[in-house]
């Protein structure tokens, strides 16, 4: 495990998540990420710090209410969130990630479109690292 940091564009929001330099990450084609082209690297909350910007987080919520998306309120990137695949955990946008830690990024497609009939359990498939 090394530190990856990220953040947002405008770099109000900034974060570090403790993860492989050779990370799997998933691509989800439901609404939102289809729409926002999210890559998604699934780490337990321990691995996750915020290490600034929580006063630029906003919160949007839909369907279930059950995954909390967070966007930076200035520049409207969401580098980092509370999946509904995993809400004990944080789904960090491996494209927010800094250059120069990733040493390799594979990528597994998710067919989110259709969760409740592929994971009538509420938790999704994507892996985490």
């Amino acid at each position: 495990m090394i530190k990856h940091t990220g953040g947002c564009h405008c770099e109000r929001v900034r974060f570090e998540v403790l993860a492989p330099a050779r990370i799997e990450v998933s691509e989800c084609n439901c609404s939102i990420c289809g729409k926002s082209g999210y890559l998604h690297l699934i780490v337990p909350a321990d691995r996750f710090r915020l290490l600034s910007g929580q006063e630029s987080l906003t919160s949007y919520r839909f369907n279930t209410q059950t995954a909390n998306h967070l966007f930076c309120a200035v520049c409207g990137i969401k580098a980092f969130y509370v999946p509904r695949s995993h809400p004990d955990g944080f789904s960090v946008n491996a494209r927010c990630i800094d250059s120069g830690t990733v040493e390799s990024m594979r990528i597994a497609h998710i067919n989110g479109r259709d969760w409740e009939q592929q994971y009538p359990a509420g938790r999704g498939q994507f892996r985490e690292q």
